[in-house]
């Protein structure tokens, strides 16, 4: 074993291919959509709570600026040098606090960068009310995660700054939709222009969570809603026994999709284009695990030319034996969520490079 690690270290480093799983696929998105920033106009200097927030042209414009940003990073000018992003996390977070991060340097900007709450005038009794007040004066905008759902408005409040809800409890986590959105959309370019599709080319839509309880599946669904006329149906695979919030189902129905709901996963899989999986919900501060008897891996009977999703970080329910098949659009979907954040930032902050 100690060998062949040292064998894998004498190895050059692999180079990031956009030709695999989902990398290449921002060309096609751009050579569909046609340009076009008016409708992010009014995103401009606007905070972003909430999934309902957004038409699906914002939604397709800001995709299409993303898939500019990943196709052709040279051409980015720094817009945001002398900005400064607050990054106030006080739930833990790997990839949206560093997707986040990352998005605001590679577009000019600094940061400051909060991880415990603790070390702020939280810990001495200060509101969030309060705390915004004071962030007016040190920055130009808020990224805000906390496992209480009302911390964002109770913040957004007092705050002369846009504020980004970066995942509140089990609310909405609007961003993490988005890179949700774009990588269907660079899978599936027809949905961002569709109209008269043909029942046989509509896709199906597998989510194996709860809606109720995971606020990824929450924004994910309001989004989907948006281009419920390409979408055949959206099936919701779980044995909880109440999955839906007050209202959720009828509000999404109301919008235009299909829903159904099953129980058991490999005898619908072989119908789904695309599997969105999560087995996670953050709760005040600990989590729920949902759904952990469902599991995929390179043997699950997935329908040819089908993509695998996952918000991240994953457990038992996604396995790595699918990273290397064409199924794995996670690690894509990871990716791809720098350049959605690129965009919304520099659409809030009227930015485009």
């Amino acid at each position: 074993m100690v060998n062949e690690k040292l064998q894998q270290l004498e190895q050059p480093l692999k180079e990031q291919s956009l030709d695999v799983q989902g990398f290449e696929s921002p060309r096609s998105l751009m050579e569909t959509v046609d340009e076009d920033l008016v409708p992010l106009l009014d995103l401009a200097h606007r905070p972003v709570i909430s999934a309902r927030q957004f038409s699906r042209e914002q939604l397709v414009q800001i995709s299409r600026l993303a898939s500019k940003f990943e196709t052709e990073p040279q051409r980015i000018t720094r817009p945001l040098t002398g900005k400064i992003l607050i990054s106030a996390f006080y739930e833990p977070s790997t990839r949206t606090r560093l997707s986040f991060e990352s998005a605001w340097h590679r577009l000019g900007g600094d940061i400051m960068s909060i991880t415990d709450p603790a070390s702020t005038g939280i810990a001495k009794g200060e509101s969030l009310y309060d705390i915004g007040e004071m962030l007016n004066h040190y920055g130009d905008m808020v990224v805000l995660r906390d496992n209480d759902e009302k911390a964002v408005y109770e913040m957004l409040e007092s705050l002369r700054i846009p504020i980004v809800n970066g995942g509140n409890g089990v609310d909405e986590h609007p961003t993490q939709a988005m890179a949700d959105i774009y990588a269907i959309l660079k899978a599936h370019p027809e949905l961002a222009i569709a109209n008269n599709i043909a029942e046989d080319k509509k896709i199906r839509i597998g989510i194996i969570g709860v809606p109720g309880r995971m606020r990824t599946i929450r924004s994910l669904l309001l989004f989907l809603s948006l281009f419920s006329d390409g979408i055949k149906e959206v099936l919701i695979i779980t044995d909880a026994p109440d999955i839906f919030s007050d209202g959720q189902q009828q509000e999404l129905e109301q919008n235009g999709l299909n829903l159904r709901v099953s129980d058991t996963l490999d005898n619908e899989l072989p119908e789904l284009d695309i599997v969105y999986i999560n087995a996670i919900a953050w709760v005040s501060d600990t989590y729920e695990e949902h759904g952990t008897n469902y599991r995929l891996d390179s043997t699950s009977p997935l329908k040819p030319g089908a993509i695998i999703l996952h918000p991240l970080a994953r457990g038992d329910e996604l396995d790595r034996s699918l990273d290397n098949t064409p199924f794995n659009w996670y690690f894509a979907q990871a990716r791809g969520a720098v350049f959605i954040r690129m965009a919304l930032l520099s659409a809030i902050l009227k930015s485009y490079s």
